[in-house]
């Protein structure tokens, strides 16, 4: 009995918004940005190199700016994600994609998928 309350709880909390990506898909994350009183919505675009299940699921995206690589680990249930939009698939065989951050240029493509 417990556990059909737990999981309509659980169902309720999880995001219906987020669409369906995975490690090596390109995405756009609108984050709220709170200046002062004002709030805004700030866009993050990377590509996913990790994501974990469960209740407190998160996505690390990575992407690079001015030369330097930046990862930013957002909590899919979070309030500071506004939306996320899927740009594009890519064809990867890992759940991880860390070797991503020791290469560079053309070497660091993924393959798209059509």
């Amino acid at each position: 009995m417990t556990n059909l309350i737990i999981e309509k709880l659980l169902a309720k909390s999880q995001r219906t918004d987020v669409p369906k990506f995975g490690p090596g898909d390109t995405v756009r994350v609108h984050v709220k940005i709170k200046e002062g009183d004002k709030e805004r919505l700030q866009a993050f675009e990377g590509v996913v190199i990790s994501r974990t299940r469960g209740p407190q699921a998160s996505f690390t995206v990575r992407k690079i700016s001015f030369g330097q690589g930046v990862e930013r680990i957002f909590p899919i249930s979070s309030k500071v994600v506004d939306k996320v939009e899927l740009l594009r698939h890519s064809k990867v065989r890992r759940a991880k994609l860390y070797y991503l951050r020791s290469l560079r240029g053309k070497a660091a493509r993924l393959r798209d998928v059509e």
